[in-house]
């Protein structure tokens, strides 16, 4: 069983966020290693990480499943919310226990199958939370437009 909790889990920047998704958007292939795990639920409004997959919190659980397959590939995951003080956190580490007993699962697998076959095997990953959410995001990257979509700057003029 994993070591990681709340307190423990990697963060990261948006600067070095936005460095990443600006990196993957200059590839010439169309596949990123790099997925954004949105985890807003009614508050996901006024802009979003672009390309980011929208996952609501109240949903997550049901929705785990399909989530680990969907990013099995993906070389750094980043959940965020609004501020990443709760709904991001808790849902980065939903996925990590998830992800750990999918691995678990294929780890099994694999030692029942022949030797030599290596079909359930689990990639990898970096897994963090963005610091500040999405309301520190949309401060420096909102109106940038290679980073952000549907970006509403009225929405965040108050302060989240």
């Amino acid at each position: 069983m994993s070591m990681v909790t709340i307190s423990n889990l990697q963060r990261i920047t948006a600067s070095k966020l936005a460095d990443m998704l600006l990196a993957n958007a200059n590839q010439l292939s169309s596949d990123s290693n790099v997925a954004v795990v949105d985890v807003r639920d009614d508050d996901h409004i006024g802009g979003h990480i672009k390309s980011s997959l929208h996952f609501p919190s109240r949903s997550l659980d049901a929705t785990m499943p399909t989530l680990v397959r969907k990013l099995a590939d993906k070389d750094v995951v980043v959940f965020h919310c609004a501020l990443s003080q709760q709904r991001g956190p808790s849902a980065a580490l939903s996925y990590l226990r998830a992800k750990e007993n999918a691995s678990a699962t294929a780890t099994k697998k694999l030692t029942e199958k022949p030797e030599g076959k290596k079909d359930g095997e689990v990639k990898k990953q970096l897994v963090y939370v963005l610091d500040r959410g999405f309301a520190g995001w949309q401060e420096v990257y909102g109106p940038d437009e290679r980073l952000t979509e549907a970006y509403r700057k009225e929405i965040w003029e108050d302060e989240y």
